[in-house]
């Protein structure tokens, strides 16, 4: 973990309060937790040099500090396949409150997962793993753990969820990558004990897992 890189992104993020998707995923990089590749173009002309450097197909975020929830704007788009499609993105991200660039990034799947960490005033950071997505607050399928997690732990949380079946290979479907899913849960859990002095909450939803691994398709730290 490199704790130096860390806590220089959370120093940065204070003005705003919370830790915008771009440098959140900065700092789950540095805690060894897998990212896509993703480029923020701060105007519309970098849009191709985020085209090359992402290649299509590709989704795309709104950046900016007056939207935690980037759906409730309308500011999400997946599947966009050529650089015209992504200079209408940027346009119509442009338009939303608090805009400061688009964040274009490799479109990755697989199984949706949250994990999320809150900071009891008593206990500390207590780890949340749950099936994920825009269901998360219907389904409510979810496991707690005081951090530190150990492996056991981890694996003691997965089991423990209801939705266990779609990482098992339900249907015919592939199983997900079980030991990358473990380390990424035990290594949330490392970041959330190192962050612990300056965060309220951290949420990583979705968390996408496959036979390929897990990789963090959003993420936002909201400070103290």
């Amino acid at each position: 973990m490199k704790s130096k890189e860390i806590h220089t992104l959370l120093a940065a993020a204070k003005e705003d309060g919370w830790v915008l998707e771009p440098q959140a995923k900065e700092i789950c990089r540095y805690a060894g937790l897998p990212a896509p590749p993703f480029f923020v173009a701060a105007s519309v002309d970098e849009c191709e040099a985020a085209a090359k450097k992402i290649g299509f197909p590709m989704a795309a975020k709104v950046v900016s500090p007056l939207i935690a929830h980037k759906t409730e704007y309308q500011g999400v788009a997946i599947n966009i396949v050529d650089l015209a499609g992504m200079k209408d993105v940027y346009q119509r991200f442009s338009s939303l409150p608090g805009f400061r660039g688009a964040l274009f990034e490799k479109m990755v799947s697989g199984v949706e997962l949250i994990v999320g960490a809150k900071n009891d005033p008593q206990f500390g950071p207590v780890v949340l793993l749950g099936i994920g997505g825009i269901g998360v607050e219907i389904y409510k399928d979810t496991a707690l753990r005081m951090a530190p997690l150990r492996v056991d732990d981890a694996e003691e949380m997965i089991a423990g969820l209801k939705g266990k079946a779609l990482l098992e290979g339900h249907r015919g479907a592939t199983p997900v990558d079980r030991r990358a899913l473990v380390e990424t849960v035990r290594k949330f859990s490392e970041l959330a004990m190192e962050i612990s002095g300056f965060f309220e909450s951290i949420d990583i939803n979705p968390l996408f897992c496959s036979e390929e691994g897990c990789f963090v398709a959003d993420a936002r730290i909201i400070l103290k």
